[in-house]
């Protein structure tokens, strides 16, 4: 053997040896760490994130079939079969809406919103009705598209359809409700494409509306909930402030219904109300103004509908003498005190500050007995005068002047005695406030 091949032998030997000696020391070194080190649980972790990758294709594969399947059956049904199936097809279609934002698009595009309405408004069965319904309102959820879709389809030009076919089936009363709350929920759902540019036609939702709100029955409280709600969506439009105010029942059932429950959302659909000229006037005209909403005013516990209340008589009040005196006569003032004093939010507070100052300037103008200068009845010409010398004019005059400083004097002492006839809470607000914060 020469020289060259045993140093090549030797150099084999030795990178063996070496390679040996560090996989040794590796093994050591893992012998080393703990079994609950998070080294190990990585490499465990990763073992069955593997394992899990490896068996989630077919899986997944198999449910997008499935699910596939699933969806072509129920559109099937829907559009070709008979109502038991188209039963059955509604029921799957809501379960498959709830899945997700995807599978709502996916059934939208596959003409299940049209073949819906057109269910809701051929049948004459209140529960096929409630069962397109409920698919419609779960198709409708969190998505403008579908929403515009609904009325693309006919739903709000074929609601007096619905509505009077409903009533004119007998079928029990409880179901009749039924299919009016569930309606409400979707028109509620609907009404909320007031705030894109999509337009609804509130003529033919009005009346439906109108009819659930002046039923004086005992309703179930969550339809007229759903229906102020929608009612108040379709009040930012001006076209339905006119059809409103058009509709003397419905302005006196949200002033009715401002004194219970639903007040804060009948006020706010007031409130959108009397910004309109005709709106105005019609609150204005109902025999509860403005006695109802003065009666809302103390209601510290409901800090928003005392902020709506406010807003609603600052408007009646301003430029209309005739009311303002209705409210003075009806004892405004001492509430709108209170309001300033203790009201509920600071907006309400300067809300009532406002309209304090209105009535203390009109009370200023009306009562001249309190102004510094000769009143008009002290100006009437004293027997004689006008025909009298220089000199008696001269007396007449100085006469005058002693009568203004007199009734200055009077007017002075009054008001530095005034305190003593406050009561004791009266007494205790004010001294935790400037008397320059008061403007009345």
């Amino acid at each position: 053997m020469s020289k060259s091949q045993t140093h090549l032998s030797n150099n084999k030997t030795n990178s063996n040896s070496l390679l040996q000696l560090l996989l040794q020391s590796f093994t050591n070194f893992l012998k080393c760490i703990p079994s609950s080190s998070p080294q190990t649980n990585n490499f465990n972790t990763i073992q069955n994130t593997s394992t899990t990758i490896t068996s989630m294709p077919s899986e997944s594969k198999f449910t997008i079939t499935d699910r596939k399947k699933t969806v072509q059956s129920s559109v099937k049904q829907l559009h070709f079969g008979g109502w038991d199936e188209k039963k059955a097809a509604a029921k799957e279609i809501k379960r498959l809406a709830g899945e997700g934002h995807s599978t709502k698009k996916l059934l939208a595009e596959l003409g299940v919103i049209t073949s819906l309405v057109l269910m809701l408004v051929e049948s004459t069965d209140d529960h096929l009705r409630c069962l397109a319904i409920d698919a419609l309102i779960e198709l409708a959820k969190g998505t403008f598209r579908n929403k515009a879709l609904i009325v693309e389809a006919g739903l709000v030009a074929k609601l007096p359809n619905i509505i009077i076919a409903t009533q004119e089936e007998e079928q029990e009363e409880d179901s009749s409700t039924l299919v009016k709350l569930k309606l409400a929920t979707l028109l509620q759902s609907i009404s909320s494409l007031t705030k894109t540019h999509i337009s609804i036609t509130p003529q033919t939702i009005l009346p439906f509306l109108t009819t659930i709100l002046t039923t004086p029955t005992n309703l179930d409280p969550n339809l007229k909930l759903k229906c102020l709600t929608t009612l108040y969506n379709l009040s930012t439009k001006l076209e339905t402030l006119n059809l409103v105010s058009s509709s003397v029942p419905l302005v006196h059932a949200l002033l009715t219904l401002s004194l219970h429950d639903q007040s804060e959302l009948a006020l706010a659909i007031l409130a959108n109300l009397v910004l309109s000229s005709r709106g105005k006037k019609a609150i204005e005209d109902d025999p509860m103004v403005p006695q109802a909403l003065i009666d809302i005013i103390a209601w510290h516990d409901k800090p928003m509908g005392q902020e709506l209340v406010m807003y609603i008589l600052m408007v009646l009040a301003n430029g209309s003498s005739a009311q303002r005196m209705k409210m003075r006569g009806l004892g405004i003032v001492p509430l709108l005190l209170e309001v300033a004093l203790l009201g509920s939010s600071a907006l309400a507070q300067k809300r009532a500050l406002k309209m304090l100052e209105w009535f203390k300037d009109e009370s200023r103008v009306v009562n001249m007995g309190v102004h510094s200068g000769p009143q008009e009845d002290r100006f009437s010409d004293p027997a004689g005068t006008s025909s009298s010398s220089p000199e008696e004019c001269r007396r007449a005059v100085r006469r005058l002047v002693r009568q203004s400083l007199d009734q200055n004097m009077k007017m002075m002492t009054r008001r530095g005695n005034g305190s003593q006839g406050c009561t004791s809470l009266v007494k205790s607000l004010v001294v935790n406030r400037s008397s320059k914060s008061l403007p009345y």
